[in-house]
């Protein structure tokens, strides 16, 4: 579908790394699976759904602090030291050289301070005038799928070359609830992934009854807090109650901020390399030369 692809480009580096061996190495032998993985990746991804625009979205901040703040346990299991993710040894020095590559050959690569990759998606879904293509293997994005909009999920959980489409029907098929109300599911189910606890006893049916049911997360506790005890599924309403203070704040941090200020960026993909000099540096000291062949020759011929 022509119009803006959006990259979660952190969900598609960690799945290239564990998809590609580790024996493809840089001539001074450091692995750049992740890297080749990666340009392989947005190379298939632009030749076969032909975006006419293409941002990578960047984690500049992996966990934000209001999300901490609203509920601490938010990814804490994740936490290496300080405030630095848990990253395998061999993964952490490809990042830079997969933005040095991103740079080098033009294609947008936008964070924003304070914020998740996830963040600067629902920004740029929110505001696009066009489709939305959205490339992630994280379901947290699924709250953005509007067929109004034209937003939809491209799902990369059986691999890049047999890719999910995910629109309001596919959410509703896969989890029986209305297709815009992943993210209220999601709040009332939890995800340990993610450290978010969910409702205790409330599982899939639970919580899929209850949003059908409700509608919206708002809805359910406004209901719940007046009393109300009509289509609350047995004994979810007692649960509901002694989880009122988590879901008084969870969807601070369920919910994907629509408003990430966003630096000035130009989304036009490009037809040969912005610095070709650059590009020919890294290639050669990384061993890059036939992914970003395969790459600038799609680039080209688009």
């Amino acid at each position: 579908m022509p119009g803006l692809m959006l990259l979660d480009t952190a969900s598609l580096y960690f799945r290239a790394y564990y998809g590609v061996p580790e024996s493809m190495t840089a001539p001074d032998g450091m692995p750049v699976n992740a890297v080749r993985g990666l340009v392989d990746m947005i190379a298939t991804l632009v030749r076969t759904h032909s975006p006419d625009e293409l941002v990578a979205c960047m984690d500049a901040d992996w966990r934000p602090a209001f999300r901490v703040a609203a509920l601490p346990s938010y990814k804490a299991h994740r936490v290496a030291h300080g405030h630095e993710e848990e990253v395998p040894d061999t993964l952490v020095p490809q990042v830079p050289i997969i933005e040095q590559v991103l740079d080098a050959v033009g294609i947008a690569r936008v964070g924003v301070a304070g914020y998740e990759a996830d963040d600067v998606i629902g920004t740029f879904a929110a505001h696009a005038s066009g489709p939305v293509d959205i490339v992630t293997g994280d379901r947290d994005l699924f709250q953005l799928v509007d067929d109004a909009r034209r937003a939809r999920v491209l799902y990369t959980v059986r691999g890049i070359r047999n890719i999910q489409i995910v629109d309001e029907a596919a959410v509703t098929a896969k989890y029986g609830i209305p297709g815009r109300a992943y993210a209220d599911f999601a709040t009332l189910r939890g995800d340990p992934s993610d450290g978010l606890p969910g409702v205790s006893g409330v599982g899939d049916k639970t919580a899929a009854a209850l949003i059908t049911r409700f509608g919206t997360l708002d809805a359910l506790l406004t209901a719940l807090d007046a009393g109300q005890t009509d289509g609350f599924p047995a004994g979810s309403r007692n649960k509901l109650a002694a989880a009122r203070d988590y879901l008084s704040v969870a969807p601070t941090v369920v919910q994907v901020a629509l408003d990430a200020p966003l630096p000035a960026h130009d989304p036009t993909i490009p037809a040969k390399p912005r610095d070709p000099a650059a590009l020919v540096a890294l290639a050669d000291r990384y061993g890059l030369d036939n992914p970003l062949n395969r790459l600038l020759e799609v680039l080209s011929t688009r």
